[in-house]
This record gives C-alpha cells, sequence and structure tokens, in this order.
C-alpha cells in the first residue's frame, strides 16, 4: 500500500494575508513631487512584522532556527558598525531603520509566516496580479502619451508611481513576469499553468516599454536560469515559445519597434558611445569607489554617499536627472546614491558591510539552488515555488548590480526575500519525499 506524506502547515491562508495586503497597497497612485517618507506599503510591512511578533507570542514557537538566524542576521552587523559611525546621527538612525526594514524584518517576517506551498504560490499570485495592473497602466500611458519623458515623449510606462521612480514599475513588472514563469513550470495543474503562461507574456509588454535596460537584462538572465534549472528539454520548448512572441510583438504588431531597437542597441554601446544616464551611472560608480578607498573597513557611515560623493565624482556627472511627464510637472532630481546597491554598501559600510550582505546572499542562492536540486531528483510537489524563490533572488541579485533600495516598491524586494528564505531555510527537507520514494 502507497503511503502519502502530508506537509504539516497547511491549514488556511490567513496568516499571509498582511503581506498580501503589503503587495496590494503597492498599487495605489503616489504622490508626486514627494521628497520620499514611508508609502503605505512600509507601513503595512511594520504591520506584517508586528502580526509575526504575535503570532509567536500567541503560539509560543522558536522564531528562527540557527541556520536561518545566521543568514538572515549577517547584515545587521555592517549595518551596525556603519551606523555607529555615520557623520550625521538622524539620517544614520533613518538608514539604519531602513536596512533592517527591507534586508532583515521583513524577510524575517515573511519567512516566518508562510507555513506552506499554498502560501508561496498565494504570494506569488499576487505579485502577478499588481505587476498586471502595474503593467496595464504603463501601456495605457505608452498608447496615449500620458507617461513619464523618455526621448522628447511622453510615452514611457512608470505605472502609478510617477516619473519620480522610474524603476518603480520595471520592477514590479519583472518580478510579476518572474513569478510567473515560475508557476508555470513547476509540475501544476493545467489551468495554472495557462494562466500563468498568459500572464507571463501579457507583462512582456509593459515591461518593453518601460524603456528600462536593467530590469531587461536582470529579466532574461533571471528567466533563462528558471527555465535551465526546470529542465534542458523544457527550456529549449519555452525559449522558442518566447521567441515567437517576441517576433509577433515587436515585428508583427511593430510595438515600439524604433525607439525598442534603439534602445536595445544602447545596452552594446555602454562602453564605446554611452548615453548621458550611462555615463552619470559610471561616474557614480566611481565616486563610490573612491569614497571606499576613505574608509576600507567600515565606510563613512549610513546615508553618508551625498554629503561626499562632490568630492569624488567626476566632472562628468551632471547636476542631476530629469523627469518630468506622467502627471508631474518637470523637476530637476538629484543623484544621491550611485545606483549600485553593492558600491552604495561598499561606500557607506565597507568591506564589513559588503561581505555580510553578500554571505547572507550567496548563503541563500546556495541553500535554493542545493533544496531545488533535491526535490527535482524526489519529484518532490513544490517545484513551481522553488522556481519562483531561485528567479527572484537571482533577478535581484542581477539587479542591484545597477540599482539600489530606495522608493516605495523597495518593499516588495524584501517580500522576495522573505519568499526566497522560506525555500531556503524552512520549507519541508525534499529528503523526506526522497525517503518516502524509497519506502
Amino acid at each position: 500500500m502507497r503511503r502519502t506524506y502530508a506537509v504539516p502547515g497547511a491549514l488556511g491562508l490567513t496568516s499571509v494575508l498582511p503581506v498580501v495586503a503589503v503587495i496590494a497597497l503597492l498599487a495605489l497612485p503616489v504622490a508626486h513631487g514627494g521628497e520620499g517618507g514611508a508609502a503605505p506599503a512600509d507601513a503595512a510591512s511594520g504591520v506584517v512584522v508586528l502580526c509575526c511578533a504575535v503570532r509567536l507570542l500567541r503560539h509560543r514557537r522558536r522564531p528562527l532556527s540557527r541556520t536561518a538566524a545566521v543568514v538572515l542576521g549577517l547584515p545587521v552587523v555592517g549595518v551596525t558598525v556603519a551606523a555607529v559611525g555615520a557623520g550625521v546621527p538622524g539620517a544614520a538612525v533613518t538608514g539604519f531603520a531602513r536596512y533592517l526594514q527591507i534586508l532583515v524584518l521583513v524577510p524575517a517576517a515573511v519567512l516566518l509566516l508562510v507555513r506552506d506551498r499554498r502560501d508561496v504560490r498565494l504570494l506569488a499570485w499576487s505579485m502577478v496580479g499588481l505587476a498586471v495592473w502595474q503593467g496595464a497602466v504603463g501601456v495605457h500611458q505608452y498608447a496615449t502619451r500620458t507617461g513619464a519623458s523618455y526621448m522628447g515623449q511622453e510615452i514611457r510606462a512608470v505605472g502609478t508611481f510617477g516619473p519620480g521612480d522610474i524603476m518603480a514599475m520595471a520592477t514590479v513588472v519583472a518580478c510579476g513576469l518572474v513569478c510567473a514563469v515560475g508557476l508555470a513550470l513547476g509540475p501544476v495543474p493545467v489551468r495554472q499553468r495557462v494562466w500563468a503562461v498568459v500572464c507571463a507574456a501579457l507583462l512582456v509588454v509593459p515591461l518593453a516599454v518601460s524603456f528600462s535596460r536593467g530590469a531587461w537584462i536582470a529579466t532574461a538572465l533571471a528567466c533563462t536560469a528558471q527555465l535551465v534549472l526546470a529542465g534542458l528539454r523544457r527550456a529549449v520548448a519555452v525559449g522558442a515559445l518566447v521567441a515567437a512572441v517576441a517576433v509577433i510583438i515587436v515585428g508583427g504588431f511593430g510595438l515600439g519597434s524604433a525607439l525598442l531597437q534603439d534602445r536595445l542597441s544602447s545596452i552594446e554601446q555602454v562602453a564605446d558611445a554611452p548615453d548621458q544616464s550611462v555615463s552619470d551611472r559610471y561616474a557614480l560608480w566611481a565616486a563610490a569607489a573612491d569614497i571606499w578607498r576613505e574608509r576600507p573597513l567600515t565606510g563613512v557611515g549610513l546615508k553618508g554617499f551625498p554629503d561626499h560623493r562632490d568630492g569624488h565624482a567626476s566632472l562628468a556627472l551632471s547636476s542631476g536627472s530629469d523627469t518630468e511627464g506622467a502627471g508631474a510637472a518637470y523637476r530637476k532630481q538629484p543623484l544621491l546614491s550611485p545606483h549600485s546597491m553593492y558600491l552604495l554598501v561598499l561606500g557607506e559600510q565597507g568591506l564589513i558591510g559588503l561581505l555580510t550582505l553578500a554571505g547572507s546572499w550567496l548563503a541563500l542562492l546556495v541553500l535554493v539552488l542545493v533544496k531545488l536540486a533535491r526535490a527535482r531528483r524526489a519529484r518532490a510537489p513544490g517545484l513551481d515555488c522553488a522556481l519562483v524563490a531561485c528567479g527572484l533572488l537571482v533577478w535581484h541579485l542581477i539587479n542591484f548590480a545597477y540599482a539600489d533600495i530606495g522608493g516605495p516598491s523597495t518593499v516588495l524586494a524584501a517580500v522576495c526575500l522573505g519568499l526566497t528564505a522560506w525555500w531556503a531555510l524552512a520549507s519541508p527537507d525534499p529528503a523526506v519525499f526522497e525517503e518516502a520514494a524509497a519506502r
């Protein structure tokens, strides 16, 4: 007689509803002309942490395993050292709280609130739904020329985030697309696969008209990794389908073909003939590296990059980024970060901060891949969840090479890290299923 092995924790979905609320609040319009501050989704993320704490106290559960505590807690070391050595204490406190929120507290809360694969799928589909909504707004902006300014035309899709955060919609759409691809590749019911494929195909359009080269690169590499991890045969079949869809969208309908071709070709020119945005980024990267040399071990302190930038930046750096459109007036947006998470951490937190942050993320990546390989070998359920977790982590690891935390969409990165942490640190060990298969 064949035995069945149920995975514990399937007691409903109420525990992750606060996390779903965080994702849903990212659909709200962002006020134009704001100078930062907490967004509704950030406030909701605080509620997530509070709900997690209350749940742990009620059920008297052990918060985290030793491995989970070490992996998720590593960034605290660098952040704490950088906060103590910061030149402006008030700004350092704000930065310390932000780093803890995004890198530690919210991911740990998501890890603890997610109980099984159903919760992972609910959160993944919630991100797909958010991406579809923001993508629909973005495509409407492109079609009606009511988006952010790009090449003298107000056609850049930015969703409800406005021109002050032009990467936000691309980030949301890319994460939704990665989730949809992961949900489609696992051994799942045909209905889920069909809907996931449809959503993934639809999300290609708003991602294209976001004109975000960084999001394109990260999404292409993350989805390729998901396809390879799901199986080479399937990777070839899906790759052919994606190529056909791209030909139909760009070639058949001529969707922004000239502008998209110019933007794609500019990726190859970033070294030989970079445009102003790329030149600014190179100048900011060089400034961050030069700032790091002042204090290689501990960095110049949290929120210290803007104060040290002008003393280290070259004359190639412009005074700011021009933003307008999507319902907002023209304004010069200051360049207050190096637009690279790794260089930002290196400059402000030094080698201690970079090594602890990179060590945490690389540990997550190794654990995710090991568990995914064992799940494939054992033919364990939940491969779609593994592919979602792996894809989201790979996407952020690549994207953080030319982007950093900031803006209302940043809390989504914390949720993604939490989902990844659940599969790496708390999901049922595939060895259980290997033993079951042997019996």
